[in-house]
């Protein structure tokens, strides 16, 4: 499976999309530092995350995400919390 992700830092007030086959040891990689983008502070949690079947469609979602603005991108993960 392969799933698209966001995460959250608070520190930063920043939100992070990306794409993995294996979300929890990514999170992991984000929040030890091992990510250029993500290295300054350790405190990113996940707030949005799809599955899918094949790696074309999660490209594309994670795709469509990185051109969300922040209200929309809000809203989304507002909607998936319901």
């Amino acid at each position: 499976m392969f799933f698209v992700y966001i995460i959250y830092s608070e520190t930063l007030f920043i939100y992070y999309k990306g794409f993995t086959t294996n979300f929890s040891k990514r999170l992991e990689y984000h929040n030890s530092g091992k990510s250029k983008y993500t290295s300054k502070t350790s405190d990113w949690s996940l707030v949005y995350l799809r599955e899918f079947k094949t790696k074309k469609e999660a490209l594309i979602e994670e795709k469509r995400l990185k051109r969300l603005n922040r209200e929309s991108l809000l809203k989304l993960i507002a909607s998936e919390m319901d």
